[in-house]
């Protein structure tokens, strides 16, 4: 048997039987690759089932800061009419007036895109200040239409709650960061 060599470097051999084939044209799955974002959101509005009991708001919006932290990682991925289902299934388990967050998700789905249109280059302290007043707007106006349903003004206890949710937005953007991986991963099927 003949031992090839190496065109750039002729004097080290090389065996047929060690050369590992690669496997050519592996795609990411379709099902995972745009199903997984849409899951994740999903799955993060059903954080309302956690057995955390507290007299005044401090668990962060977790579906809409995962829904920020997508839009922010792939402007792409989700279409412009992602938060009308996405912000109607949030409302189903959040206990917000419905409707509420339909109206709040789409209207941060046209501010982003306004902000992709105008900025084309952003990095990710700029990010961070556009999903922090994004995240402040939102809580700060489903307070205020859960005040309305209910009759009467509520105080405005969310200082605590807005807090923890943009100290918690690096953590939440890595972690779609790591799923974007895994979606991104080249596997035949699931």
């Amino acid at each position: 048997m003949p031992l090839t060599r190496f065109p750039d470097l002729p004097h080290i051999p090389v065996r047929p039987e060690d050369i590992v084939p690669q496997r050519i044209n592996r795609a990411p799955s379709p099902w995972l690759a745009s199903g997984l974002p849409w899951i994740s959101i999903m799955l993060a509005s059903l954080a309302a089932f956690s057995p955390v009991i507290a007299s005044a708001p401090v668990v962060p919006p977790l579906a809409f800061m995962v829904f920020l932290a997508w839009r922010m990682l792939r402007p792409s991925l989700l279409p412009i009419w992602a938060g009308l289902p996405l912000g109607a299934f949030d409302d189903l388990y959040s206990g917000q007036p419905f409707g509420s967050g339909i109206v709040l998700w789409s209207a941060a789905m046209l501010v982003m895109d306004s902000i992709d249109n105008r900025l084309l280059w952003r990095s990710f302290v700029q990010d961070w200040a556009v999903a922090g007043l994004l995240m402040t707007a939102y809580l700060v106006l489903a307070a205020a239409l859960a005040g309305l349903a209910a009759g009467y003004p509520l105080p405005m206890v969310i200082g605590p709650q807005l807090l923890v949710t943009l100290a918690l937005y690096p953590l939440v953007t890595r972690l779609m960061a790591l799923l974007d991986r895994i979606r991104l991963l080249p596997l035949s099927t699931v």
